[in-house]
């Protein structure tokens, strides 16, 4: 029942079942018998009730339709649209569906399509076989699939929250526009489409990373050969998002600082808080760095704060230079512990870090609300090291704004 030729010359030996059914059929034109017994007249064209009725029989047999088309009634009850036809002096037989999958009108659809190729000398089974061939090759080289070769070669050496986010981001972002397009024929304006919908939804920063995680899809597709262009060079966010103000958090001012660690000093709140405190102004680490610490993090003799990737927003390890009184502070910490493993575990549930908003709260406590964040130290570090006049990207090392793979950096102390 499958598509496939038949040569003239041996097609009673090679294909006895198509033997016995040709027979049958040259009956059935003639008008001889029909399927269920009664005379049937050259010309008449199935019927739907016609088709319904038939039944299987002992052996395989046709109902025609005209031209070529009959439906093929298997002994298993099967009913197989057929068309016969000859091409280049070959016979062969195409498949058009099943009944009542496709009914009868939708049978003689395919089969005037397939017979007007004929009529132009081309063969409706190869060019069914060409659109296949296409189809699995736009499949093969979809933005989708390239994005997950991408994502393989990508995730070597990140966390696994890392690429599970960033897979996610793609999956809800990128393909619902791009997913099922041949990567070769996405062009510029359907990325700009597509950042400018993401965009619509009030994150502009998410647009952007879109952009940017599209164009290294297609940078690997030009290494590999799965494309010859890169659309999203072709464009910078600036070109579609609209500008938005950045807003630095609050923090005070250097003049201010020896008041505030003064305050620090005194805080009236936890000793775990206060120590917090303390050692965020030392190591100007984010604010979710240091509530997250573990002591499996720190090398006292070595005096430094191995910080692994997997808590770090580059998501690079980092390194953060311990000075001699950010090691008084761990120390008095590690007297004070009520966790074996995080260095400030939460009031209520000490195997979980304490609340991002815990410093936050203190520092309102002490009369710095609206005037300084935790991650005001950060600003304030790096206000004070250019000053002192540190190299720019050694600060920025340090910030850990820099994806510098596993650098480290020269403990200043």
């Amino acid at each position: 029942s499958t598509a496939g030729s038949i040569d003239d010359r041996d097609s009673n030996s090679r294909w006895p079942l198509f033997a016995a059914m040709d027979s049958q059929t040259t009956k059935q034109r003639r008008g001889d018998f029909s399927p269920h017994g009664g005379i049937r007249g050259g010309g008449i064209l199935l019927t739907d009730t016609e088709i319904r009725k038939s039944k299987p029989k002992d052996k395989a047999y046709r109902l025609p339709d005209g031209k070529g088309l009959f439906l093929f009634i298997t002994k298993t009850g099967g009913k197989l649209w057929r068309f016969k036809y000859r091409h280049n002096t070959k016979q062969k037989l195409m498949a058009l569906g099943q009944y009542p999958d496709v009914p009868l009108v939708l049978a003689r659809e395919r089969h005037a399509a397939a017979r007007a190729l004929l009529a132009t000398g081309v063969d409706p089974m190869q060019v069914r076989k060409t659109e296949k061939v296409a189809r699995k090759a736009t499949s093969e080289n979809s933005f989708r699939t390239i994005a997950g070769l991408w994502l393989e070669h990508w995730r070597v050496g990140k966390s696994g929250q890392h690429v599970d986010s960033t897979r996610r981001r793609i999956e809800a972002n990128v393909f619902p526009l791009l997913g099922a397009r041949p990567i070769t024929e996405i062009e510029a304006p359907e990325l700009v489409t597509m950042v400018k919908s993401i965009e619509g939804r009030g994150v502009g920063d998410l647009a952007k990373r879109a952009l940017e995680t599209t164009g290294q899809i297609f940078r690997f597709g030009i290494a590999h050969g799965y494309t010859k262009r890169n659309p999203a060079a072709e464009i910078k966010p600036s070109d579609i998002l609209r500008p938005t103000k950045k807003t630095n958090l609050a923090r005070v001012d250097v003049k201010e600082l020896p008041a505030l660690l003064r305050s620090i000093e005194v805080y009236q709140g936890t000793h775990t808080t206060r120590l917090a405190m303390k050692l965020l102004a030392l190591t100007f680490v984010r604010t979710t760095e240091l509530i997250g610490a573990r002591w499996e993090e720190f090398d006292l003799e070595a005096r430094r704060w191995n910080i692994p990737e997997s808590r770090m927003k580059m998501r690079t390890p980092h390194i953060a230079p311990l000075s001699t009184q950010a090691i008084e502070v761990l120390e008095l910490l590690r007297s004070l512990a009520r966790s074996e493993e995080l260095l400030f575990p939460g009031d209520r549930n000490p195997d979980k870090p304490m609340s991002n908003n815990t410093i936050l709260l203190a520092l309102k406590r002490m009369g710095y609300q609206g005037r300084m964040t935790g991650h005001g130290f950060r600003g304030l570090a790096s206000t004070i090291l250019h000053e002192q006049g540190y190299a720019h990207e050694h600060i920025e090392l340090q910030l850990a704004h820099a994806q510098i793979g596993r650098a480290s950096c020269r403990e200043r102390v």
